[in-house]
């Protein structure tokens, strides 16, 4: 008889931010995705220690996702920022690091929990209501009619991720192709419910990233189709190629001894009956004037032969996430038996031609009105490659959430200085009634705006990665770097020639000084001002959307952290 052995009791954790375990795992999660952030953020290397999958990467979604941690305040965390970044698909590094900021710097403080919540979250509707209104000097409008926002945009997130290894010219042409692909998902014509189509990328690894294009409509890879020959398609009365998609298997299998016993009459063969069965589609195929028939699953060998000699060209195999694709583009519905073909389940294409790229042959759909597109993405290692993809379908992502709301946050960490400065400056002289409405004091609340705005600094020192000194102006509130090694003199505008997103340059006396989160004692200052000039042409911008919601999500996840007065633990 096997022994029992007694339940344990639950584990009671108090005060779980004072545990040195906790505060070390939070230190070395911060730390590492501060060495990750930025364009010069510094590489991890992820693999699980047994061999297998090794990835290089600086990106947030990859970092997260390999990452493992026993503290259940860290995997609140983690899941907090996975939830944002599933949304966003951007500021996936900001988040967290600015999370981790507002922990750093509110536990420190002499004040309780409870008041600290409050006092934070009044400064951080102080923050949306400056970052929604007009005044706001560190936002940007973007016109759609104009490629060159949309441009500054694309090129910020191209170059954030080292791993991607893209020169200038690769930058500039992975840049115009991104933004040539989100064109065409727009719908041509203006309606009241228009849907956004979809860019589908096409794996082609150890070409040139130059070599990367976009073509309007899918790639179906097809190795069996021979170069040389012209493709011969049917064709309906309306010179439209008509297409069916298959979800269902046409492999002539389709008996599964799972789903119970079958009764054959002798001399019957099975097989035979089902291909039999399946041939008698193909002829309705033909007569229906089908010129493409495309399967998700296997197709019989005979009727593929079959179909062929009839002028219907036949795939297989093409896998459920080109089915969606497929439908949405010729406007086919995929037919889940072989028992009933219905032509109002049938599609149309403008025309097919075959297209080859490296050694890979492809079937291109060409439709009538493209909403979907295919972006052939070339990169030198497979490395670089999965890095890259990752980029462009944040980029993708982010021109579609800008397209909902046209604006922009000036990058480079400029929006979290200025934001710093305007919370300072409307700190500095806080109505009573205010006091009152929070429950606080004086004191209280200027402890925790200038925690606040020590953790919006930590965001932008978190750029630096080779010993820059960092400063911000006392007339924008934008941030500039100073490079390592710089002589002493007696201006820093003799070393800093524009701030960190471009928008101003040094031809006036902006009164710089230290970040708060270097050195020196808090200053008082006045509303940071709108840069009147643009400096640079090529702007450094961050999805306004994701940022937004990632300044949110970062302190009320370090809210409920550090609102956490107990952990219980399930020891069996």
């Amino acid at each position: 008889m096997s022994r029992l052995e007694a339940k344990k009791p639950p584990l009671f954790i108090s005060r779980p931010l004072t545990r040195d375990a906790v505060s070390q795992s939070l230190s070395l999660l911060s730390g590492i995705l501060k060495s990750s952030y930025g364009p010069a953020g510094r590489l991890k290397q992820l693999h699980n220690g047994v061999g297998g999958c090794v990835c290089t990467t600086s990106q947030s979604s990859a970092l997260l996702g390999h990452l493992s941690t026993s503290q259940p305040l860290l995997r609140v965390l983690t899941v907090s920022v996975q939830s944002h970044v599933s949304r966003f698909s951007d500021c996936g590094l900001f988040t967290p690091i600015l999370c981790c900021g507002f922990i750093e710097n509110f536990r420190s403080l002499n004040v309780v929990p409870f008041t600290i919540i409050k006092i934070s979250r009044h400064l951080l509707s102080l923050c949306m209501d400056h970052l929604t209104s007009e005044a706001c000097g560190c936002r940007v409008s973007v016109d759609f009619s104009s490629f060159e926002t949309l441009v500054c945009l694309v090129r910020s997130i191209l170059t954030s991720k080292p791993a991607c290894m893209l020169n200038k010219t690769e930058v500039d042409h992975l840049t115009t192709l991104v933004l040539k692909a989100f064109l065409f998902t727009v719908p041509c014509h203006a309606e009241t419910n228009a849907v956004l189509g979809k860019c589908v990328i096409v794996p082609v690894k150890g070409r040139r990233v130059v070599d990367s294009t976009v073509l309007p409509g899918l790639l179906i890879e097809t190795p069996e189709i021979q170069l040389g020959k012209p493709l011969a398609v049917k064709r309906a009365g309306s010179n439209m190629i008509r297409i069916a998609l298959f979800s269902v298997s046409m492999s002539g299998d389709g008996f599964n001894p799972e789903e119970g016993t079958i009764a054959v009459h002798h001399g019957v063969s099975l097989e035979a009956s089902e291909l039999n069965q399946l041939l008698d589609v193909g002829k309705q195929l033909v007569k229906d004037e089908v010129g493409l028939v495309v399967g998700q699953k296997v197709m019989h060998p005979s009727l593929k032969q079959y179909l062929k000699e009839n002028g219907v060209i036949a795939v297989d195999r093409a896998g459920l996430s080109l089915m969606e694709s497929l439908g949405c583009m010729t406007g086919s519905q995929p037919i889940a038996s072989i028992h009933s073909l219905s032509p109002g389940c049938y599609g149309s294409l403008k025309d097919l031609c075959i297209e080859s790229f490296a050694s890979k042959h492809f079937l291109h759909l060409i439709p009538e009105d493209t909403v979907i597109c295919s972006l052939i993405l070339c990169n030198r290692s497979e490395t670089a490659w999965d890095e890259l993809k990752r980029v462009c379908e944040t980029a993708e992502h982010v021109l579609q959430l800008t397209m909902k709301e046209p604006l922009a946050l000036l990058g480079g960490g400029c929006t979290e200085t200025h934001l710093a400065s305007y919370i300072r400056h409307k700190s500095s002289n806080v109505a009573a009634s205010t006091l009152k409405d929070i429950g606080c004091t004086q004191t209280q609340y200027q402890l925790v705006a200038e925690g606040f705005c020590r953790s919006l600094e930590s965001v932008a020192c978190s750029l630096s990665h080779d010993g820059e000194e960092i400063l911000t102006d006392m007339v924008y509130g934008h941030c500039w770097f100073v490079p390592s090694g710089s002589p002493c003199v007696s201006k820093w505008s003799d070393l800093v020639s524009k701030c960190g997103c471009g928008m101003n340059g040094n031809t006036e006396d902006l009164s710089w000084r230290f970040l708060q989160g270097q050195s020196g004692s808090p200053v008082l200052q006045g509303c940071p001002r709108e840069p009147s000039v643009k400096v640079a042409d090529l702007l450094t911008l961050d999805c306004f959307a994701a940022k937004c919601s990632g300044l949110q999500v970062a302190l009320e996840t370090a809210n409920l952290i550090l609102d956490l007065s107990y952990i219980i633990e399930d020891q069996n």
